[in-house]
C-alpha cells in the first residue's frame, strides 16, 4: 500500500508521533491504521499523544556562544523537577549545539543529534521521563563579541532565564553586566525605533486620557503627552534605560563609555507566556475521585 502524506499526517494527529516514526509505522504495517499505532505503542512512541494535552510550561533556556554568534533554545517540560534530570539537560544541551547551524525552529528540530532528529529525540524523551515536553523556541544574536548570562542556572549554560547580548566592538566584563541588567530589568526592546508601533500607540492614548482627565488646555495637555511618553520609552528601552550597574547613566551612555555599542539582544525566560493551569491539592483529589 502506498504511504501518502495524508496517512502520515493523520497517524501523527493520532498519537503525536514524530513524522519519521510515523512514517517507518506504517511502511512496517504496510498502511495499517491500527496496526501502525500498535506499532508505535510498542515502541514507545505513542505515549507522547497521552501527554501532548497537559501544560508544558517548566523546563530550561540554554545558551550557546561560538565566535561572533550567540542562539538560546527553551525546552519545556511539566515539572521543574524534570529541569534537574541530568538526561533532560543533556539534551538541551545538543539542541542548543545544533542551533548554531539552524536557519529557523523548523530547521533546528530536523537537526541530528546522536543518529536521530531533534524532533525525534524529544519524542524519545516523552516516552522515557513520562512528561509532555516541547521546543517552544530559537533565537540568534550576532555581533563582533556575543556575551551571554544565566539566571538561576540549573547547570553550565542553561537555566531559567538566557540572555544574549551582542555588541560592536568587545568588552565582554560590560557586555556580561548588560547581559545580567537585561535579565533583571526586562526592556521591551533595543530602543524606540525596535519598539512596537501598537505599544506606543496604545501607551500614547493612555496618557492623553489621562491628561485630559486633569482639564487643562489642550497645548498644556500637548506637552505633557510629549514628556510623558519620552519617560516612558525610557524605561521600557533598553538603551534608554538607568544602567543598574551605575544608575546615573544610561546603558546607551554607558555603552559609549565601555567603548562599545550594543546592537542586538534576546532574553528567553522559561515559560514566558505559556497558560499555566493551577489546581489545589484538594481540587486534584477531587477529580481524580471523580474519574
Amino acid at each position: 500500500m502506498a504511504i501518502t502524506a495524508a496517512l502520515v499526517k493523520e497517524l501523527r494527529e493520532m498519537t503525536g508521533a514524530g513524522m519519521m516514526d510515523a512514517k517507518k509505522a506504517l511502511v512496517e504495517t504496510d498502511g495499517n491504521m491500527d496496526a501502525a499505532v500498535d506499532w508505535l505503542r510498542t515502541k514507545g512512541l505513542a505515549k507522547a499523544a497521552k501527554k501532548s494535552d497537559r501544560t508544558a510550561a517548566e523546563g530550561l533556556v540554554a545558551v550557546k556562544v561560538e565566535g561572533g554568534k550567540g542562539v538560546a533554545v527553551e525546552v519545556n517540560s511539566e515539572t521543574d523537577f524534570v529541569g534537574k534530570n541530568a538526561d533532560f539537560q543533556g539534551m538541551v544541551d545538543a539542541i542548543a549545539g545544533a542551533a548554531l547551524t539552524a536557519d529557523s525552529l523548523e530547521d533546528l528540530k530536523s537537526k541530528d543529534i546522536g543518529g536521530k532528529t531533534v524532533e525525534a529525540t524529544i519524542t524519545d524523551k516523552i516516552a522515557t521521563i513520562g512528561e509532555n515536553m516541547s521546543l517552544r523556541r530559537m533565537a540568534t544574536v550576532e555581533g563582533t563579541q556575543v556575551v551571554s548570562y544565566v539566571h538561576n542556572a540549573a547547570t553550565d549554560g542553561m537555566g531559567k532565564i538566557g540572555v544574549l547580548v551582542a555588541l560592536s566592538g568587545e568588552n565582554e566584563t560590560f557586555g556580561k553586566q548588560v547581559a545580567m541588567h537585561i535579565a533583571a530589568v526586562n526592556p521591551a526592546s533595543l530602543s524606540s525605533a525596535d519598539l512596537d508601533p501598537a505599544v506606543i500607540e496604545k501607551e500614547r492614548q493612555v496618557q492623553i486620557d489621562i491628561a485630559r482627565e486633569s482639564g487643562k488646555p489642550e497645548q498644556v495637555i500637548e506637552k505633557m503627552i510629549e514628556g510623558r511618553m519620552k519617560k516612558f520609552l525610557s524605561e521600557v528601552t533598553l538603551l534608554g534605560q538607568s544602567f543598574v550597574i551605575n544608575p546615573d547613566l544610561t546603558v546607551e551612555a554607558a555603552a559609549k563609555e565601555a567603548g562599545v555599542e550594543i546592537t542586538s539582544y534576546v532574553r528567553l525566560e522559561v515559560g514566558e507566556g505559556i497558560e499555566k493551569i493551577e489546581e489545589d491539592f484538594a481540587a486534584e483529589v477531587a477529580k481524580a475521585a471523580q474519574g
